[in-house]
């Protein structure tokens, strides 16, 4: 019997995915992008280690083999409301951001609880690229390297407590850095989101601190942000600070602010709608953005046995 190859629900054909061939070269890219690169301010003694960490090697396992997101598109179509909610104009407002040094701390529910520096923790669990696809809530998506470690390694040096049944994660709250934090004062600053432990325990949930074998711009969350890819957008959080283990599930932003628009769980569903937008399609971005259509979980299937 011949052998009959599979294709992954979220292989999508090459003829349907963003060109690649716009790509900025890096020199044009760093230029471009100003202050909001992510080795932006760091002295060339640390930029010469992370150069070591970069390019990470892509891991087999998770590489769909097909056509990446353009890079302009990917690290300059970003939400980041803390800037600003205009997604073209984010990676010009990050520039007095600072990401060095780096502080993250993991408390709560857990018996080893404590602090570490984002980039020397790199160095400690070791990096890896995988290709994953993100998709926004918004019905926009894009295929992207992210660089970066199974979010489990950093949980499990925590060692959480036999009670911990949720892990609540917050974004830095600088309002000097951050100008879109005074312009939006109605809401519950700081950004926060969440996971149950399971999901947070999966293999596909990752901490991604670079994109395109480089470290992560600002506008994409550095130093460090959150990568669920079954999940929307809104629930891979930006430029975490603290990792708490709790017993309830927490409160998030976006779910205060609209709970029936944002619910807790948000998977991606096709076939359930946001109240003010079809879900069953995506507009794929990029110089000649197509429209395909949305798969449950995004395509990553492995993780339906977590809601039965």
């Amino acid at each position: 019997m011949a052998n009959v190859i599979l294709k992954p629900e979220w292989q999508i054909p090459e003829n349907k995915i963003t060109p690649v061939n716009d790509y900025f070269s890096r020199r044009e890219f760093v230029k471009t992008m100003g202050l909001g690169m992510g080795l932006a301010g760091v002295g060339s003694i640390e930029a010469a280690a992370q150069a070591k960490l970069f390019p990470a090697k892509r891991n087999p396992k998770y590489n769909p083999k097909i056509a990446l997101t353009n890079k302009q598109w990917a690290t300059g179509y970003n939400n980041f409301y803390e800037f600003t909610t205009s997604k073209e104009y984010v990676r010009f407002l990050v520039g007095k951001f600072k990401i060095n040094p780096w502080q993250v701390e993991i408390s709560g529910l857990c018996n080893k609880p404590f602090k570490f520096d984002a980039r020397e923790i790199m160095q400690k669990i070791g990096l890896e690229e995988r290709v994953y696809r993100f998709r926004c809530v918004e019905a926009w998506s894009m295929i992207v390297p992210w660089t970066g470690y199974q979010l489990s390694k950093l949980l499990k040096m925590a060692d959480p407590k036999n009670d911990a049944k949720f892990v609540k994660f917050y974004t830095a709250m600088k309002p000097k850095e951050m100008p879109g934090l005074a312009r939006l004062p109605s809401y519950p600053w700081p950004y926060t989101e969440g996971l149950r432990i399971d999901e947070a325990m999966h293999e596909l949930a990752f901490m991604a601190t670079g994109v395109y074998g480089e470290p992560m711009p600002k506008q994409n969350g550095a130093p460090l942000r959150l990568v669920v890819p079954w999940k929307y957008g809104f629930k891979s959080i930006k430029s975490i600070v603290k990792i708490e283990f709790t017993n309830k599930q927490p409160k998030t932003l976006w779910n205060s602010l609209a709970p029936k628009e944002y619910p807790f769980e948000s998977n991606v569903n096709p076939s359930v709608p946001h109240p003010r937008w079809s879900q069953a399609s995506e507009r794929m971005i990029g110089p000649n953005p197509i429209r395909v259509k949305t798969v449950k979980y995004n395509g990553y299937s492995q993780v339906a046995s977590l809601y039965k």
